[in-house]
């Protein structure tokens, strides 16, 4: 099966992948980087601080999975000062959060997880000791590789959604080998360890360690931090502050019809709009104009005056911490059916949050953020609208989701210890198990 499904990959690659990443590459600018690496060009000065050293090897594909990531690579760095830590990712936007928000990481590289003869050739050259995926990162291609080397994988901050249950069953029912190679499944909550468990994992390996999101550090903003974004982005005179974050195609149409009600009560309100595709920042511009509202993109704030109503995030890695400035944030991907987006960035900073109905990749915490009224659920623009305007002019409702928002941050921390503690286990029985073989030869 294993040959079938490198054959498939290697079809795909040749007449979909690669035609593909040439386009892009052609279009937008820092690709080259990412196209090179993922075909197994890995610069020299990303390999020698890995190469032959035992190195703790995570995989996170994207922005997402970098944010959970960032405070397990944090706990590793504390506990394992001498061993090497490679983060591998597939996307650019990954690549540059993971360069901005993992200092840690001896190295950043790109791979592309599923062409297993290429990702043979890097495991075979850089011999790490143990392979962390993160979330969702299941690949028969990396997996069968890890195998073939005998490298132990273990799944940290495992979240399976609703509709990847039956992909995986369908993935695990052709590779079982898929669920041998990984020693611990670590999952964010009770229903993703139920998942994995109906799809075939073994019980006994499975365990609820949390959500390393509730962790995340690199977003923590001083008053004096909070004043100088204020000042960057030239909003001194400006209330109140709305941020639409990681909104998708055909979301900002809602956004912006909410927005222009909104600036019928509030002369000088602002949105920051985040796209989740930056790429798309020039796109989402020009649609504000359509309805009216002058917008400016961050990058070029000094067009940004009295008369700008918007402003149109087009950096990587900031969102976070703009989340800090906001009196009300709506998290995107929620309001057409993508899933939602990380809600608990938001909720770190003690900001009220409202989302769309569409939240079923992060089912667990919106639950809880809605159980204790820190979260509200809008079905359309109409009802967007409302509810900014309610908890505009309502400062103590305000307020008190965002204290309950912080509340639940506080009281669910401590999942990336959980999770580093199955590592470290993992990792003392890989040394007893070294030392008692060279003591026998």
């Amino acid at each position: 099966m294993i040959i079938l499904y490198n054959i498939f990959m290697g079809i795909i690659a040749t007449f979909l992948v690669i035609p593909l990443y040439i386009i892009r590459l052609m279009k937008e600018k820092g690709f080259s980087e990412r196209f090179r690496q993922s075909f197994g060009i890995i610069p020299r000065t990303a390999l020698e601080p890995i190469v032959n050293k035992r190195c703790i090897w995570l995989h996170a594909a994207s922005v997402g999975e970098i944010v959970a990531a960032s405070p397990i690579v944090k706990e590793i760095r504390r506990q394992f000062p001498e061993r090497p830590i490679l983060v591998s990712v597939i996307t650019v936007n990954g690549y540059a959060m993971a360069k901005r928000i993992i200092p840690e990481a001896d190295s950043i590289i790109y791979i592309l997880p599923d062409l297993p003869i290429q990702m043979r050739n890097i495991v075979a050259k850089i011999k790490p000791e143990i392979i962390l995926l993160v979330e969702t990162e299941l690949w028969p291609g990396f997996l069968w590789v890890a195998k073939q080397f005998n490298i132990p994988v273990v799944m940290v901050n495992g979240r399976i959604g609703d509709r990847n249950v039956r992909r995986y069953k369908f993935l695990f029912f052709f590779f079982p080998y898929m669920l041998t190679t990984i020693v611990k499944f670590c999952m964010q909550s009770v229903i993703d360890a139920q998942y994995i468990i109906k799809i075939g994992a073994d019980p006994r390996k499975v365990f609820v360690t949390g959500n390393t999101k509730f962790d995340q550090t690199y977003t923590n903003v001083s008053q004096a931090g909070k004043n100088e974004l204020v000042r960057q982005l030239k909003l001194e005179k400006r209330w109140p502050i709305i941020i639409a974050g990681s909104t998708h195609k055909g979301e900002e149409e809602i956004v912006f019809t909410a927005f222009q009600k909104i600036l019928e009560h509030f002369e000088f309100a602002v949105l920051i709009i985040a796209p989740r595709d930056i790429q798309r920042a020039d796109e989402v511009s020009l649609l504000a104009s359509q309805y009216n509202l002058s917008a400016a993109l961050r990058t070029s704030l000094g067009d940004f005056s009295d008369e700008n109503s918007i402003i149109v995030l087009n950096t990587i890695g900031e969102l976070g911490k703009i989340y800090s400035i906001g009196d009300v944030v709506y998290v995107g991907g929620s309001l057409v059916p993508r899933g939602g987006h990380n809600i608990l960035e938001p909720a770190a900073h003690g900001k009220p949050i409202i989302v769309g109905p569409y939240m079923f990749n992060f089912k667990d915490t919106y639950a809880l953020l809605s159980e204790h009224q820190a979260c509200e659920t809008v079905q359309d623009a109409d009802e967007l609208t409302d509810k900014l305007l309610v908890l505009l002019t309502d400062n103590k409702k305000r307020e008190l989701m965002g204290e309950r928002a912080l509340a639940i941050i506080n009281e669910n921390s401590g999942a990336t210890a959980n999770t580093v503690q199955h590592v470290k286990e993992i990792i003392g029985t890989l040394y007893s198990y070294n030392k008692e073989s060279k003591e026998k030869i």
